[in-house]
């Protein structure tokens, strides 16, 4: 099992960061007390391979010793990597200005300056334990996003997966969908009776829609839409972009222009799945 353990000053990225792991596959908790690591890892080491933890200042022992135990009592193969965000003072100060959050040691009436400095110390026995640090103060949430994604997966590991899918409107919406492409308003083969029973991924339905001018319009504007916006959303650190192309049935056009779309962004740098909805209908 992979754990990782986030911690750091409260405004720094805790949650940018567990939310990035979600993403990545892990199975995250939030806010968990660090003396029931040990127990969580125990109760879910069969079921999850990867598995992520944000540790605040409220979920610390009050002794250091507490801490060490919990550390140590996890199981011989697990060595926990630790996280540790943090930001400069002044960026945190503005931070929490902007949001009008209130600081996790607020409830004992500190000043906020005075706050952040008790926060350091107490979270000072996590930090010397880090396994790796991210200084935020300059980074936005997509270059944070981006910093914890590549020390994961490693750069080239992270690519968008993009999943074009087919699907026919008589069936409803799929609720999953980035994009919807309406391909209703092309020629349909299921008006050519030697076509009507076959499926877009035939050959004669193929050769078909090769045949018409609007479908090769069509399938070239998606192709330079998708071209121009699909390195941001790479950049943008998201995980899954899931384009839907419909049309009456699922059977024919959309089938078709998803899997001709497929085959043209294979070859780049993102993974590319095509799914058909209703192949089974």
């Amino acid at each position: 099992m992979q754990l990782i353990i986030v911690t750091g000053r409260s405004g720094s990225g805790k949650t940018i960061a567990l939310r990035v792991l979600e993403d990545l596959g892990f199975y995250c908790v939030d806010n968990l007390p660090i003396t029931l690591l040990p127990t969580l890892v125990h109760a879910v080491i069969e079921q999850y391979d990867r598995v992520a933890v944000s540790v605040d200042v409220r979920n610390l022992p009050d002794q250091q010793d507490e801490l060490t135990d919990a550390l140590d009592f996890l199981p011989d193969k697990i060595k926990p990597e630790i996280l540790y965000i943090d930001s400069s003072d002044s960026v945190l100060l503005r931070r929490f200005g902007e949001t009008r959050r209130l600081h996790p040691l607020s409830r004992h009436e500190l000043p906020l300056g005075d706050a952040l400095k008790e926060e350091l110390k107490l979270l000072e026995p996590l930090a010397e334990r880090a396994t790796w640090r991210i200084d935020s103060s300059k980074l936005s949430i997509h270059e944070l996003s981006e910093q914890v994604s590549e020390r994961v997966l490693g750069k080239a590991a992270s690519r968008l997966i993009v999943v074009f899918q087919s699907f026919g409107f008589k069936y409803g919406l799929p609720p999953d969908l980035d994009y919807a492409f309406d391909a209703r308003i092309l020629p349909n083969p299921h008006w050519e009776p030697e076509l009507k029973a076959l499926r877009g991924t035939d050959v004669q339905v193929q050769h078909f829609f090769a045949q018409q001018p609007l479908v090769t319009k069509f399938i070239h504007q998606l192709e330079t839409f998708l071209e121009t916006w699909l390195p941001h959303f790479q950049r943008s650190n998201r995980s899954y972009l899931t384009i839907g192309i419909g049309c009456t049935g699922g059977q024919h056009r959309s089938v078709y222009i998803a899997e001709q779309l497929g085959q043209r962004f294979a070859d780049q740098t993102f993974k590319v799945q095509v799914k058909h909805r209703e192949a089974n209908r």
